[in-house]
């Protein structure tokens, strides 16, 4: 696989982020999607697909917890587009059984618990939704913090057997935002209150001066614990 990944990389190296991602909806035809949380980044690079009429499915994670901002952002991103965008949701025999067993905030009370919650509203819904694909666009940027510094902007997923591509990889926060009032996009207006990036409900808070990106997810727990799985390596 790193043969192929290598080669991708070389032709797409030089173009822009729609350039790149009508290449490879043709390379991965049918097997090429993009995930959005409906956050700034993602945003963009709905723009990107959908005005430019590309061939790449878009779906979102419908865990149950989210904001009601969220959903006012889905329902206007519809209303523009005329696009569909698919939703997965939580088993719900999984998620019956963890609620009846201990509450509907479980999540609290351990790293465990959480992860357990994370797992049922998220990593398995995402895993039915990358089901035979070949390609799955996201939009991390190299900035958002430094596990992710480490990384490319076209890289192998192991744990999902496919290739990942990031195509907002190398802009700044500013880029994305000077996009976004440029194309008139809605956005989340958490944004605007302090919330970098938005998660579900009960596990996302804005973000105070001076602390890090990811301070507002899971903000009770470890620093170095904030992963839900999504995009860690080999935790999928």
């Amino acid at each position: 696989m790193n043969e192929n990944l290598t080669k991708i990389a070389a032709e797409i190296g030089a173009m822009d982020p729609v350039a790149a991602l009508r290449y490879l909806s043709g390379r991965f035809a049918g097997k090429i999607t993009f995930s959005t949380s409906f956050g700034l980044e993602d945003q963009v690079i709905t723009d990107f697909i959908f005005a430019n009429h590309l061939p790449i499915p878009i779906f979102t994670l419908e865990t149950g917890r989210l904001f009601p901002e969220t959903y006012y952002v889905w329902n206007r991103t519809l209303e523009r587009y005329q696009q569909p965008i698919a939703a997965y949701f939580p088993n719900a025999d999984k998620l019956g059984a963890m609620v009846n067993t201990k509450g509907p905030s479980s999540f609290y009370a351990s790293v465990e618990n959480r992860k357990e919650c994370c797992q049922i509203r998220k990593i398995e819904p995402l895993k039915r939704a990358l089901n035979g694909m070949q390609c799955w666009i996201t939009g991390i940027r190299a900035d958002q913090s430094l596990n992710r510094n480490e990384m490319t902007n076209l890289e192998w997923d192991e744990g999902n057997q496919l290739i990942k591509f990031h195509p907002l990889f190398n802009w700044t926060l500013e880029d994305v935002k000077a996009y976004v009032k440029t194309e008139n996009l809605v956005y989340n207006p958490l944004h605007d209150k302090g919330f970098p990036s938005v998660g579900c409900a009960p596990c996302t808070r804005a973000v105070k001066e001076g602390e890090d990106f990811r301070a507002g997810r899971w903000w009770w727990e470890d620093q170095s614990k904030k992963e839900c799985g999504l995009h860690t390596t080999n935790e999928k």
